[in-house]
């Protein structure tokens, strides 16, 4: 297989039904250009050269961009964008000098995508798109591998135009007739000229924004792709998500993770606090700042903002948390002296969950839930645990939570260390 080095991105959009906001390539979404986003995927497949063709009247735009953020693109300006993509392409032909990646300015991309189409060659086409509307997507009629017909009204199309295209320069021969032959050119018309192959790519991710409706289903389902996937408990996957990511979709655009993290944070202290006043306003308050520390994460993965730093203070915020909230409990809860034993067991028992995953992440360098599926299933995450604080103070049942977290989560610590025992003795290690 060769290996592709060029990218050629058309961006030469005028955006007409987005309202004339500017390129549709710079338009924000999920907290992060559009163009943004291909770049970053760009280099992480190991493209080496990238061409973008953009409108003239916005070079100016894109220079500045490109600067920001520390990209670095060659920049063609087509002076007629009316006269279609199929022309945008043609003005990259000297630009290109062996096998490239055509991509859209106005599409998303998921790295699984990419990564499988610069495998093959022609036109990456999903015969099953999740994360579209299909009546509104260009389809496409396939023969012998092919593509025969192209358009967004084809009755009974084979599959689904992803704007993912490997081509080789041999294309601009066919840009070059059309070009001659009538003044608009489209994509689609050089696509039938040119009898693509077809590349199926069932389900992977990607999606285009044209319309402010587009704009907001591409947000959300950023979002809704962010959530962290492992490590989720019972009570995060039944509930906590389901409210959390509807909080990030909102404030993905207003809000930096590190304001998430601390908000979140602030929340469980004021929980911890309000127990010398209300327990039970204390506990709904504790199960609030847990769905509510869900959002900084899904918010830094959504805009790409993750980083080691941001999930190890996420990690301790917790912690603190945790602990405040707890002792703050049992000092209201007229606990004998001879019970606070059983709480500060409780307590270590809390920070031991996470300490003994997080220690196998350092000493492993795996991510426990990942190289351990049955991980998932043991009882007593965070999540888990503050969910059942609520319920047993709504209960009165403050001494008996601290004898079922003294009890339920050393024994998951005692399972974890068995089950990664277990992984380890099991690969020789």
């Amino acid at each position: 297989m060769t290996r592709i080095k060029q990218a050629v991105i058309l961006a030469a959009g005028q955006g007409r039904r987005m309202g004339g906001v500017g390129p549709k390539a710079l338009l924000r979404v999920a907290g992060r250009e559009i163009l943004y986003r291909t770049l970053v995927a760009l280099r992480a497949l190991g493209i080496e050269e990238i061409v973008i063709v953009a409108n003239a009247d916005h070079l100016e735009k894109f220079e500045e961009f490109l600067a920001s953020h520390g990209f670095t693109a060659r920049l063609i300006p087509n002076p007629a964008p009316e006269r279609g993509n199929g022309y945008s392409l043609h003005l990259a032909r000297d630009a290109v000098d062996g096998k490239f990646l055509l991509l859209m300015g106005d599409h998303i991309y998921g790295p699984d995508l990419l990564w499988e189409a610069v495998r093959g060659e022609g036109l990456a086409v999903d015969p099953a798109p999740r994360y579209v509307d299909p009546d509104e997507a260009t389809k496409v009629t396939i023969r012998d591998g092919r593509i025969v017909a192209i358009g967004k009204d084809l009755p009974e199309p084979d599959a689904f135009d992803t704007g993912c295209f490997v081509l080789d320069p041999a294309i601009f021969a066919v840009t070059g007739e059309l070009v001659a032959e009538r003044e608009a050119v489209e994509l689609s018309d050089v696509v039938r000229r040119a009898g693509l192959p077809a590349q199926p790519l069932p389900g992977r991710f990607w999606t285009d924004v044209d319309t402010p409706a587009d704009l907001h289903r591409a947000r959300w389902l950023l979002i809704s792709r962010a959530v962290k996937g492992t490590g989720d408990g019972l009570i995060s996957r039944a509930l906590n998500r389901r409210i959390s990511t509807r909080i990030s979709a909102l404030l993905v655009e207003r809000l930096s993770p590190w304001v998430a993290t601390w908000i979140a944070f602030g929340t469980g202290i004021l929980a911890g606090a309000l127990n010398f006043l209300s327990p039970i306003t204390a506990a709904v308050l504790y199960q609030v700042s847990s769905i509510l520390d869900g959002v900084d994460g899904e918010i830094a993965r959504a805009s790409l903002r993750t980083s080691p730093l941001g999930g190890w203070i996420d990690s301790v915020l917790d912690r603190y948390v945790d602990i405040f909230y707890l002792s703050s409990l049992a000092l209201v809860s007229d606990l004998p002296i001879r019970f606070w034993p059983l709480v500060v067991w409780a307590l270590l028992g809390s920070v031991l969950v996470s300490y003994t995953t997080e220690r196998y992440a350092g000493a492993f360098g795996q991510d426990m839930y990942r190289a351990v599926p049955s991980m998932r299933f043991l009882p007593g995450k965070r999540d888990e645990r503050v969910f059942l604080c609520m319920v047993l103070v709504f209960l009165g049942m403050a001494r008996e939570l601290f004898w079922v977290l003294a009890v339920a989560t050393h024994l998951r610590v005692l399972l974890t260390i068995l089950l990664g025992a277990r992984r380890h003795a099991r690969e020789g290690r």
